[in-house]
């Protein structure tokens, strides 16, 4: 099926949309010309301006703005200096907007992937790829793989977020989000509020898989970006049951002795510290707080955590070897249980810039880990309820060195020192390459 756009008064404003087959005496398009003295309809598929009902092309100049609104394109030059402008772009509606830092609508209840997608194209090396069609459009794919579409769509949504010529200061994302529902088989949906790091997860490891990626050998854009590694050491523990003379003899096993695989990450998980139960003397909850070093050191080689399964109880330590260019964490807010999900309110006191990570690393690696610091260019929180809260995100314009809040259409700018008291769920750093400074405005 083609689609077409008709505007009003010969080359006037876009009135609405029909869906027909063609452009013939029967068609929709024909009859609605006739009917409505609408004249202009463009195909969607060709982007060609058709006037009916006298069925010629129409060419003009003044239609390439819509076109280009449909379909934006992006020179090399314009996609390198996207990071080093301030200006404001101006709509057709007359709105001011910063190209990136433009809503989303919620069409239901999808804040959940509209924050993680306006994280990801607020990524640079990841935003400038899908910017242009030209790096992933001869991808070979399997006769009848549906998963490409993602890959298409992803493109499609940044190319209209980055657009400077926009209609309007916000962008739908439902071609986006049809796809992850269709690709994920409605895992993910518009309709139910979902889980923002879930959501990552999925759509990082389908991207990097659509594109051509594998596990272990081949890598693309997404594992350039965000994959780093680490050591894990396991080490099995005897029943806590057991009398302790056969606990003693049972850790002589090899089967009790430490383990270490090297494993590849895409983020990592923060576990948080226990919520405290009790209230203060006003009958207030207290809301607990922790520093980001404090949850860090789970990835210094030498905290242990136990864990649990069904069977066997497990110490396991964490290792970093390898940093990468971006760093995701996930904090661990939500604890599933048999009947309820209950959420940890805890604040993470993190600075914003300057966090350097190499006291994760081993002595080795950080012998040639040359760049370990990081700063913040995306922060993902979830307010109110498990079940019912909603997602907002800040993200940093790279152009203007300011931050920006984001919930759906909503976009308002905040100082930095208010990001730091949210319920922080994901976020996204910056590793510091070739002696760069700091150009947030803290």
């Amino acid at each position: 099926m083609v689609v077409w756009i008709p505007r009003t008064g010969g080359v006037g404003t876009a009135h609405t949309w029909i869906p027909l087959t063609g452009r013939g005496l029967k068609s929709h398009a024909y009859i609605h010309s006739v009917q409505f003295s609408h004249h202009v309809f463009l195909n969607l598929h060709t982007l060609k301006f058709y006037c009916l009902p006298d069925n010629y092309e129409i060419i003009d100049s003044s239609l390439e703005d819509i076109t280009y609104v449909l379909k934006p394109t992006f020179t090399k030059q314009q996609i390198a200096n996207l990071d080093k402008q301030a200006k404001l772009s101006r709509a057709y509606d007359g709105t001011t907007y910063l190209p990136g830092i433009v809503g989303l609508n919620n069409i239901k209840a999808n804040d959940y992937a509209n924050a993680v997608l306006q994280a990801l194209s607020n990524v640079p090396p990841l935003r400038n790829y899908f910017l242009e069609e030209d790096n992933y459009k001869n991808i070979k794919r399997p006769p009848g793989d549906i998963m490409f579409l993602l890959v298409q769509r992803f493109g499609e949504l940044m190319r209209k977020l980055w657009n400077p010529r926009n209609f309007k200061a916000h962008v739908s994302p439902h071609e986006m989000l049809q796809a992850v529902v269709l690709c994920s088989k409605k895992t993910f949906q518009i309709t139910k509020q979902g889980d923002g790091v879930d959501f990552l997860s999925w759509f990082l490891n389908a991207l990097h898989s659509a594109l051509g990626g594998t596990k272990k050998k081949k890598k693309t854009i997404v594992t350039d970006v965000f994959q780093g590694s680490m050591r894990i050491f396991t080490k099995k523990l005897p029943h806590p049951d057991l009398p302790a003379e056969e606990k003693e003899q049972l850790l002589h096993n090899d089967e009790y002795q430490e383990t270490m695989v090297e494993s590849t990450f895409m983020y990592l998980t923060l576990d948080l510290p226990t919520a405290p139960l009790y209230k203060d003397e006003k009958e207030q909850l207290i809301i607990p707080q922790v520093p980001l070093f404090n949850i860090l050191a789970k990835f210094n080689g030498i905290t242990e955590k136990e864990y649990k399964t069904y069977k066997e109880n497990f110490l396991k330590r964490f290792q970093l070897t390898k940093l990468p260019p971006y760093l995701i964490f996930c904090i661990k807010r939500f604890t599933k249980n048999n009947f309820f999900v209950e959420k940890n309110p805890t604040i993470v006191n993190f600075p914003i810039t300057n966090v350097d990570l190499r006291e994760y690393l081993s002595e080795e690696v950080q012998a040639v880990h040359k760049h370990t610091t990081y700063d913040l260019i995306a922060n993902i929180v979830h307010d109110g309820k498990p079940s019912e809260g909603s997602y907002r995100i800040h993200v940093l314009h790279h152009g203007t060195g300011k931050w920006y809040e984001l919930q759906d259409l909503q976009v308002t700018d905040i100082l930095p020192q208010m990001i730091t008291l949210s319920e922080a769920y994901i976020q996204i750093w910056k590793r510091r390459d070739n002696d760069e400074t700091n150009q947030q405005g803290a």
